[in-house]
């Protein structure tokens, strides 16, 4: 069931990330089984090459297999590869749990927080799947560029040094770079928080507020990153590398983006319902609001720009009253004196 270099790969989610991670996979001569709900869109990948819904230009790997019957594509499997919405996370843990192999590894590339408590995924994973080597993939990446095989850069990051390293090493390639880390929590929040700022990004451009104030957002945004990190014990130099500022910058800047997309439908008054329903994917930054709110709550910090999205979103507040809000801020130091847990000196 194996090659001599890599385990076999199920990869559980075929939209288009899942999709772009397994044919990266493939391509890599690692044994790739990908896996989805929809057992005739998988038929037709396989018979076309092609994922029509999500990745219709593309070509896939003929090395890559399809598989519809997830106990199938457990079986064997070395690494579970876990690509599906935030929301559906802790569902999908559960119903692989009975089909894992013994020494099954579990892996993500899903960016967000278990809906309703505000969990970190590799939370999720210790309650459910105690044990087992974990490890998130994250980072600046739009799927339809993996997929095209233009550069990219991601991070894996685990508490297992040699699960971390055996990932990195499947998904390396000429034109895809994988570094690796051991700050979970860190490269979650990134990954998950960058998702909001990006709707606030989108907004001001909507509104055609100029490239100074987009700017202005992403360091101001930035710099809420890092004090919610901070609070929660991640590692600055995480949040300052390709899990959070790449992730950030690209999401905010990039109209492959979901959220920036989102935002930039609300910033020039288009409803919120229909922006969702036009953009016709899961935007994670609807529910990952009120995480992020929930956290800051928590750890008693201001968080003006996620506020400010949040109450956007609810329709609390319009675009325009929100950066209303924002200006109207009294003045302050760009950084709090203890942001890194001492004075300057």
């Amino acid at each position: 069931m194996t090659t001599p270099d890599h385990p076999v790969v199920a990869v559980l989610g075929a939209g288009s990330w899942g999709t772009a991670l397994a044919a990266l996979l493939a391509r890599n001569d690692v044994p790739t089984r990908l896996w989805g709900r929809d057992a005739v869109a998988l038929a037709a990948m396989a018979e076309t090459g092609r994922n029509a819904r999500y990745l219709p230009d593309l070509d896939l790997p003929a090395e890559l297999t399809y598989e519809p019957d997830l106990a199938t594509v457990l079986r064997g499997a070395g690494v579970v590869l876990i690509v599906v919405p935030s929301h559906a996370f802790a569902s999908m843990l559960d119903e692989i749990k009975p089909l894992l192999d013994d020494g099954a590894s579990i892996s993500w590339a899903t960016k967000g927080f278990e809906t309703g408590t505000g969990r970190f995924l590799h939370e999720v994973v210790q309650e459910k799947l105690p044990g087992r080597a974990a490890a998130v993939v994250t980072g600046p990446s739009f799927a339809r560029e993996v997929a095209a095989g233009l550069p990219s850069a991601v991070t894996v990051h685990s508490d297992d040094a040699d699960f971390a390293q055996l990932l990195a090493t499947m998904l390396h390639a000429p034109n895809f770079r994988a570094y690796t880390g051991s700050d979970i929590l860190g490269a979650e929040l990134g990954g998950a928080m960058k998702n909001v700022l990006a709707v606030a990004t989108g907004v001001a451009d909507g509104m055609e507020l100029g490239l100074n104030a987009r700017a202005g957002l992403i360091t101001r945004g930035m710099n809420e990153m890092l004090r919610l990190g901070v609070a929660l014990g991640a590692r600055a130099e995480t949040l300052m590398g390709l899990a959070g500022l790449g992730d950030l910058v690209l999401t905010c800047t990039g109209d492959l983006s979901r959220n920036r997309r989102l935002g930039l439908a609300l910033g020039r008054g288009i409803p919120l319902d229909q922006a969702v329903r036009e953009i016709g994917q899961v935007v994670e930054s609807v529910v990952t609001a009120d995480e992020v709110a929930r956290l800051a709550a928590k750890h008693q910090l201001d968080l003006p720009i996620a506020a400010g999205v949040r109450a956007v979103l609810h329709g609390e507040v319009t675009p325009v009253e929100g950066l209303r809000a924002l200006m109207a801020r009294e003045r302050k130091p760009e950084y709090p004196a203890n942001l890194f847990g001492a004075s300057p000196a």
